[in-house]
């Protein structure tokens, strides 16, 4: 987390969200702006959203309330379906993206995927929104954030937007307001101009990277505290839960470069972008063949 002041930006160290119903009344407690950025897919592809029935994105998210069984994820390819998409439940001999795509009557593989998933010429493609097995993959992000938090929050009517099914980042920031947008740790990094030697699941390629990572925060005018500072000095530690903490802060200096106007709040000018598919913030490249 990050709050803005005179000088730029005064970011805290990453720890655990808490209680899913007391994060957003914490976040909004001092009456301020608040952006959001999420990592986990907020968007459905547009092979998959054709059939649906709802004007978009937003309002498919508020009905789910009324459809459990959408989050149950299918063990076999017999029991996906179009209200029960997320799939494999556990590996499987031989299971692939293409059969859970034909099963889901999407076509080929790629049905599976919406335009900001795709690989692009800088970086490679993201994870289905509806795959759920391997380290690759977002389907359980999308489930338990879906499921668990935004749904009842729509429910309740709290006073969040979504990025950029509502309208641009800056024109839905309101006092007393959070605006949510996907980010993508993999393409922020890229934007900052970072580069890892190495995975970033291991604490040493993200311990050598404190240097370039403490010259891009400056360049974006974040000040760390004294917390943060140490975690990055410490690559995040050398528990499992290090690549988190080490993506939370490349997606929250995505997130700060859009604000600022450093990277521009681009939207592709597509209808099922907007309505249904959604995009990363601050990603200017279009997938590998494609143009809007």
């Amino acid at each position: 987390m990050a709050i803005r002041n005179a000088e730029g930006w005064e970011a805290v160290a990453p720890r655990p969200v808490g209680p899913l119903d007391s994060l957003l009344p914490g976040l909004l407690a001092p009456g301020l702006p608040v952006a959001l950025g999420l990592d986990l897919p907020l968007g459905l592809p547009r092979a998959y959203a054709a059939g649906r029935r709802e004007a978009g994105f937003p309002e498919f998210l508020r009905g789910l309330g009324a459809c459990p069984d959408f989050f149950e994820v299918s063990a076999t390819l017999e029991t996906i379906a179009h209200d029960r998409p997320f799939y494999p439940a556990r590996g499987i001999k031989g299971m692939t993206r293409a059969a859970h795509a034909a099963a889901l009557g999407l076509g080929g593989a790629e049905g599976l995927s919406r335009w900001c998933d795709r690989a692009t010429a800088e970086r490679p493609a993201g994870a289905p929104v509806f795959w759920t097995l391997g380290a690759n993959q977002s389907g359980k992000a999308a489930i338990t954030a879906w499921r668990d938090w935004l749904v009842p929050a729509l429910a309740a009517a709290a006073p969040i937007r979504l990025w950029p099914f509502e309208g641009r980042l800056h024109a839905l920031l309101a006092p007393g307001r959070a605006v949510l947008a996907e980010v993508y740790p993999a393409e922020a990094l890229r934007q900052c101009g970072l580069k890892l030697a190495g995975s970033k699941r291991a604490q040493g390629p993200r311990r050598a990277l404190a240097p370039a990572l403490r010259a891009a925060m400056a360049a974006r005018r974040v000040a760390p505290d004294a917390a943060l500072a140490a975690a990055i000095e410490g690559g995040f530690g050398a528990d499992p839960a290090g690549e988190d903490r080490f993506d939370s802060v490349i997606g929250l200096l995505g997130l700060i470069a859009v604000l600022d106007g450093a990277r521009p709040d681009y939207i592709p000018d597509d209808p099922w972008i907007r309505r249904w598919e959604g995009w990363v913030l601050g990603q200017t490249a279009l997938p590998r063949g494609l143009m809007p």
